[in-house]
């Protein structure tokens, strides 16, 4: 084992610092994960010490392509994190401009792997797939089919050839993207076939039933969906059935994601408080999950891998974003969350200000993110890309209409974005660029992108619209 691999191994062993103490203060996070994104996102080593001003960080644009010319490094080019150096610089702040507008409430945003789409999911039954490389052109409008009071999720496949969206209905429709049919009507532009997750049994006339999250494994050869069963159901594609089902929380499963490229590990969070993770692997006669992540105080609404199968973030209605890893879960499978001894409904009271600050004294999360509003809807959060970041930063959506981005190492909130006018429910990052598209209950899709000094105004602000539930 090298020297530095066991330098991390030690550093993980170790408890992780909080961000957020007990004033609402921050302090930096001292876990094995800020030296990986240190690594990712800083200058290499040689170019830090032989540049003048040595040792302060960040290392300024114009010096570091000074260094590159000069071949510092011996190398003649830009490391990977010499890259994500100069990027995760540029945050998409400016603008924005608007991409869209429709009469009904987005609730998805989604690029492609490749950023060349962009998927936008309204909830009058509006799918729209946007040709990003050609200038944000709409590739394919599709009206869904068996919608129940919105599209509550939607994923591309990894070669992006399909898509598939869910309501709160227990069929998940897929639909062929590369087919030259622009307007994709179900069942008369198109065939949207129809993947059942529910049992034979089931009474579909029965409202009750929702998928609230739906996930392509990275070779798209399965989907993961989480259920308002409190269940976990994996379908198998090629097979053209359910291959799993896994009772697997107390409450809604608000959220799941395959942990890795590898599809061995599923990650879930639930409107019972709790993460959970799934290993495929240790499947015997009972399907239990390998371990409990212990630290919010109310349902989870998101949660979102990191990609090597350690780390991950969630949202939580707690008001909330926690970072997890996994190797600190707890093995009491059967933790039970105390109920609270409060009413509170998120869809439409406010946060009580009298557990804000309150903490969970079980809680294993390595760092806690504040600021954000988690109110109305299921509000996600996601960490930045990890080719032109390193995965610096996690930003997230607000009720509060805003977009919110903090700092991993160091938990300050780094920008804020306002221009939304209803709660920005979902958010995503170009995976290559500095461009970042919300999507607001306003209908909105707005663009932020760093513009440099070509700044332009903003656009006007919509009009305040009317009040809504979900």
């Amino acid at each position: 084992m090298s020297r530095s691999r066991r330098f991390l191994n030690e550093r993980a062993r170790g408890d992780g610092m909080k961000l957020i103490d007990e004033r609402g203060g921050t302090s930096v996070l001292d876990h094995e994960i800020s030296q990986l994104t240190k690594i990712r996102s800083n200058p290499h080593e040689r170019m830090r010490h032989l540049l003048p001003g040595k040792g302060k960080e960040p290392v300024s644009s114009v010096k570091m392509l000074a260094a590159r010319e000069g071949n510092y490094t011996g190398r003649g080019r830009f490391s990977s994190s010499d890259c994500c150096h100069l990027l995760s610089r540029y945050l998409p702040t400016n603008g924005p401009s608007v991409v869209d507008q429709m009469r009904s409430c987005a609730y998805v945003s989604q690029f492609s792997t490749d950023g060349s789409l962009f998927v936008a999911g309204f909830q009058e039954s509006h799918i729209r797939i946007y040709n990003v490389d050609q200038g944000w052109k709409i590739q394919k409008d599709i009206r869904a089919k068996s919608l129940r009071w919105t599209i509550t999720d939607t994923s591309l496949s990894p070669d992006q050839r399909f898509l598939v969206y869910s309501s709160i209905s227990p069929i998940v429709h897929i639909v062929d993207v590369g087919s030259g049919m622009k307007q994709s009507v179900a069942n008369v532009t198109e065939i949207h076939e129809g993947l059942e997750f529910s049992s034979p049994t089931y009474d579909h006339d029965n409202y009750t039933f929702g998928i609230f999250s739906v996930k392509f494994s990275t070779d798209g050869r399965e989907l993961v969906a989480g259920c308002s069963d409190s269940s976990i159901y994996v379908y198998d594609l090629e097979a053209k059935r359910l291959s799993l089902q896994i009772p697997a929380h107390m409450s809604d499963v608000n959220a799941v994601c395959f942990a890795d490229e590898t599809g061995h590990l599923i990650y879930s969070g639930s409107d019972d408080s709790l993460c959970k993770v799934w290993d495929r692997r240790c499947f015997g006669t009972r399907e239990q999950a390998a371990g409990v992540l212990i630290g919010h105080l109310e349902g989870i609404t998101y949660v979102d891998t990191r990609g090597d199968g350690r780390y991950l973030i969630s949202n939580g209605k707690d008001q909330a974003i926690k970072l997890w890893d996994i190797r600190k879960m707890s093995s009491n499978i059967n933790y039970s969350p105390r109920p609270r001894s409060y009413d509170w409904d998120y869809r439409w009271m406010g946060y009580p200000e009298h557990v804000r600050n309150k903490r969970n004294p079980h809680d294993l999360s390595l760092s806690t993110y504040k600021g954000h509003s988690v109110l109305r809807t299921l509000i996600r959060c996601y960490f930045s890309p990890a080719h032109s970041t390193g995965q610096k930063f996690i930003f997230a959506g607000s009720s509060d209409s805003s977009v919110y981005i903090y700092d991993v190492v160091s938990g300050a909130r780094v920008a804020k974005l306002d221009y939304h006018q209803e709660p920005v429910r979902d958010c995503n990052w170009h995976p290559y660029y500095p461009t970042l598209v919300s999507s607001g209950w306003d209908g909105i899709i707005a663009k932020w992108e760093f513009s440099g000094a070509d700044t332009s105004p903003l656009p006007k602000k919509p009009l305040s619209r009317r009040w809504r539930r979900s």
